[in-house]
């Protein structure tokens, strides 16, 4: 089969042939990918970013957001059967744990992360588990919803934290309207009744914003915290959910939080330098985000397929997977680049 593999950090991928996963344990599933997302974690993977924290041996074959079809299953599989439409939760895990028993099972002591530290699903099949697979309608497009397995699950898990801390009569910043953003502005609209405010440097994607529900959106030029700072009376916003968090765009989003406010981070690629005092001084909270859970991808595909969360996307095929990688790390794709093999 055809896979996009990683051989050296710094370096472009390569589009080739390997052996096709198959079957070996009683809970193991492989996929036939119909869609699989392209996400800035890729780029920062092929920048060396993850070398350290995921050991992973190289080459490998890259990809975390996937969704398709069940191809085989082993012996202990009862949940899905081979033709099934799938979506994947990005981390197969062991289920017996105490962060798997609380649900927290993004923070399972034995999990798997493929396309971070084992083969990816940017190829023609995918080995995962029965646990990461939750069962779609039959007709659903499996390249219209693949980018929900990451970009979703992780925007709407922010948001659904942020929830708690968001009633009528409050702010949400929403620092970043692309691949992330654009499904957390939607998030926002269909959970709360918060005001959005939109940050993004790029007036196309702020374009999008209003249409997805954004209240409010403001550019990226300079004066973009002066500006919601004066659309919140000077005070800031009770959560900044950004999700950029890197050239700056993680001060500024600190900037934008009010007294006692909260700042989700949910971007990365670069440091957070906060003086200790302005942190206790304000209560203000900086808050980690990783991933989500799995009942939240179940929770996320009921409003996706009862259309209150929707994709915006560009397909690719599997050839033309640089391609993707290229646009992406260039600003060019509106929404997610997905690759279709």
């Amino acid at each position: 089969m055809k896979a996009v593999r990683v051989h050296a950090y710094h370096s472009r991928p390569v589009v080739e042939e390997v052996p096709e996963p198959t079957v070996t344990g009683p809970f193991d599933v492989v996929v036939r990918i119909g869609g699989a997302g392209v996400c800035r974690t890729d780029l920062h993977i092929i920048e060396g970013q993850w070398a350290e924290k995921s050991g992973v041996a190289l080459p490998y074959t890259i990809g975390h957001e996937n969704a398709g079809w069940v191809h085989e299953v082993g012996s202990g599989v009862t949940n899905v059967a081979p033709g099934d439409t799938v979506i994947l939760h990005p981390t197969p895990t062991c289920g017996l744990c105490h962060a798997c028993r609380a649900g927290d099972d993004m923070h399972c002591a034995d999990n798997a992360f493929p396309g971070i530290d084992s083969d990816g699903g940017m190829a023609e099949y995918l080995l995962t588990s029965a646990r990461a697979c939750i069962k779609l309608d039959p007709a659903t497009r499996p390249e219209d919803v693949a980018a929900l397995a990451d970009a979703g699950i992780t925007a709407y898990h922010a948001v659904r934290k942020a929830v708690p801390l968001l009633p009528p009569g409050t702010t949400c910043v929403v620092n970043g309207a692309g691949g992330l953003g654009h499904i957390g502005i939607q998030s926002l609209a269909a959970l709360t009744a918060t005001r959005i405010v939109v940050v993004d440097r790029n007036p196309e994607a702020l374009k999008l914003a209003e249409q997805l529900g954004a209240d409010e959106t403001v550019v990226a030029d300079g004066t973009h915290v002066e500006a919601v700072l004066d659309l919140t009376g000077g005070h800031g916003a009770e959560v900044v959910l950004d999700f950029v968090a890197e050239q700056g765009a993680q001060q500024d989003a600190f900037a934008m939080t009010r007294r006692a406010g909260s700042h989700f981070v949910i971007g990365y690629g670069s440091n957070i330098d906060i003086p200790t005092i302005d942190i206790i001084s304000t209560e203000r909270n900086v808050v980690g985000n990783l991933v989500g859970t799995y009942n939240d991808l179940a929770e996320l595909m009921v409003l996706a397929q009862a259309g209150k969360v929707t994709l915006h996307t560009r397909q690719y095929p599997l050839d033309a997977a640089l391609d993707a990688l290229a646009d992406l790390d260039a600003g060019r794709v509106r929404g997610r680049a997905i690759l279709v093999p």
